[in-house]
């Protein structure tokens, strides 16, 4: 049963890291979208976060 423990346990961290990083990203996005006149380079960053989000 240890064994199944971990395993559940390891999903579920896992998901955890998954929404995490979701959550930054969009967090990251967020600030790039305030932005009023973004570097190039952050526009193709914000380009990219939002094809990859949505």
């Amino acid at each position: 049963m240890a064994v199944e423990d971990f395993k559940s346990v390891h999903e579920l961290k896992m998901e955890d890291l998954v929404k995490k990083e979701r959550l930054s990203k969009l967090a990251i996005l967020d600030t790039l979208l305030a932005k009023k006149e973004p570097s190039e380079s952050e526009e193709n960053v914000k380009n990219m976060l939002l094809a990859e989000l949505f």
